[in-house]
């Protein structure tokens, strides 16, 4: 199939579930589309892209994370290095066995990357053109979703509700100006920088 085809068919199994999609300009992709899953007030924006030269398609979401929630990860951080690197370890464990591809960003410290309370998080993960069907699209976005939600959980019984407003994500700031965490100190008994996780070298937010 070719891209337009490939985009005629998504259209048509999103219309045949009531699901409404924006188009959003990439010069990077064939086509961009935006919508809401699970359909309704409470969903989540989800991305659906087919970069070019690739013959796939890149379904992606990014979450925020509340302002007072990161406060209360850095209070665990200074009272308890410990617990805080372990309720980490469990996030990435918790993100690995889902089997999809997933990027932490961790905030910046004194110049430092990836040492702060953890600001965002993306979830992506790629349908390549032979294997894609309405049953495999719909499948990919319930695993996307889930394993969004099980960190929302998580965040939300360990550092409360937070503020309803969304916190600072240093990773999105100006690029190049922060560097790599050595990797010598003691205290990292997990390793520290996520701003490039697991499947970070696919990572359809470089498409956007």
């Amino acid at each position: 199939m070719d891209p337009s085809e490939v985009e005629e068919k998504i259209k048509n199994w999103f219309a045949s579930e009531s699901i409404e999609l924006q188009k959003h300009e990439n010069q990077k992709a064939h086509f961009h589309l935006l919508l809401k899953f699970p359909p309704g007030p409470t969903g989540h924006t989800f991305n659906i892209s087919m970069p070019k030269n690739r013959n796939l398609i890149a379904i992606s979401s990014g979450t925020r994370v509340d302002g007072g929630q990161q406060k209360n990860m850095n209070k665990m951080r200074v009272a308890d290095k410990r617990a805080w690197v372990s309720w980490l370890h469990r996030i990435r464990m918790t993100l690995t066995q889902t089997g999809i591809d997933w990027v932490l960003h961790l905030g910046h410290e004194n110049g430092v990357r990836g040492i702060g309370p953890l600001q965002a998080f993306n979830v992506s993960e790629p349908i390549w053109i032979d294997g894609l069907s309405q049953n495999e699209l719909m499948q990919s976005l319930r695993r996307l979703w889930l394993a969004k939600l099980s960190i929302i959980h998580e965040i939300k019984f360990q550092f409360g509700h937070g503020t309803r407003q969304p916190g600072p994500v240093d990773d999105w700031g100006k690029k190049g100006v922060v560097k790599k965490q050595e990797k010598t100190t003691q205290e990292n008994i997990v390793e520290g920088d996520e701003s490039g996780g697991f499947g970070s070298g696919f990572d359809p937010s470089d498409w956007v």
